[in-house]
């Protein structure tokens, strides 16, 4: 599969965007572990523009997690044309359009998701951004606004129009947030649609490998893309290609897992420059990882892991977990 001239291979699996989650610590980890492509931490075309240094960290990518996008979001042709050229400038494969984040204070001032209210402005941003830079422009976005108005399989032959590389469509509808099953019957209709050519990204519920290889061999998808599983869980990229290429998953150590998740708060750490921020940056990591799930009576490990704020108190409570999963 390519995305203009960037080869990902056969049956890439990608990371997803994430706020809070696809810093630069963790997308050098997916990709170590296998993951095909990452995207930043999407961003706000009004920060960018306005040259917020908490914006502009998030664009910094090093060589050693390409090929990248840099993902941006915002309600407005000038400001997404402008963020679009600043975000090429800092040197990404790719540049990714959010049309599909759903939290309300992205979505209800008609940014992210919000955007599928207003097909005619999504299309007008999308033409203009992708006429604006000299790389490839993808677009990430869902079904439809709500239950009664999924317009994917149109909207995707009309973004295809404006030109983007690929498509990438998470399987729920706005109004469903991240509730109920993803249903990939419609991102397999667009993929299956013959006017359409460009590649197709699946996304929603692909938690285990036996779930990415159902979305290529059932939906007939380019790629699949990982989101909420790969939090707390770099590796779950290598467990899926292996997977794919030979029908068995490998078995990975809780030690070699630990490595990684204390690999990540440190580049965290040293990345940010500031101890206590570096540590806030993979407190969402450690709390979601499945690493720790069903250790007996691992509650006061927990919250005190999730309450130390000095490598020197958070180490010692991982310390402490190893004890634990060495019983």
């Amino acid at each position: 599969m390519k995305i203009g001239n960037i080869d990902l291979g056969e049956r890439p699996v990608v990371l997803a965007p994430m706020e809070d989650v696809t810093d630069r610590s963790f997308r050098l980890l997916c990709r170590e572990q296998g993951a095909d492509m990452v995207t930043t931490e999407f961003v706000s075309a009004d920060a960018v523009v306005r040259s917020i240094a908490s914006t502009m960290m998030k664009m910094e990518i090093s060589d050693g997690e390409r090929p990248a996008a840099i993902q941006i979001y915002g309600r407005d042709v000038p400001s997404m044309v402008e963020a679009a050229r600043i975000a090429a400038s800092a040197g990404p494969d790719v540049i990714d359009i959010n049309f599909g984040c759903p939290v309300k204070k992205i979505a209800g001032k008609g940014a992210g998701s919000g955007m599928l209210r207003n097909v005619p402005l999504l299309l007008e941003i999308t033409r203009e951004v992708v006429k604006a830079v000299n790389l490839p422009v993808t677009v990430k976005t869902r079904l439809g606004w709500d239950h009664d108005s999924k317009i994917i399989v149109d909207l995707a032959e009309r973004l295809q129009d404006c030109g983007i590389a690929a498509l990438a469509i998470h399987g729920r509808t706005r109004s469903q947030m991240y509730n109920g099953e993803a249903d990939w019957t419609l991102i397999g209709e667009v993929k299956n649609n013959p006017r359409m050519t460009i590649p197709i990204i699946g996304n929603g519920d692909v938690t285990t490998p036996e779930r990415a290889r159902e979305a290529f061999d059932r939906y007939g998808v380019d790629a699949v893309m990982v989101g909420r599983a790969s939090i707390g869980a770099p590796w779950v990229f290598r467990e899926i290609k292996e997977y794919l290429a030979t029908g068995e998953i490998p078995l990975i150590g809780w030690r070699e897992k630990m490595a990684m998740l204390r690999r990540q708060l440190m580049n965290s750490v040293e990345r940010i420059g500031d101890e206590r921020r570096g540590i806030l940056h993979t407190r969402r990591h450690l709390a979601a990882t499945p690493l720790f799930k069903g250790i007996y009576g691992f509650r006061p490990t927990r919250i005190a892991m999730l309450q130390a704020d000095t490598l020197a108190e958070l180490n010692s409570v991982l310390d402490r977990v190893e004890r634990l999963l060495d019983v």
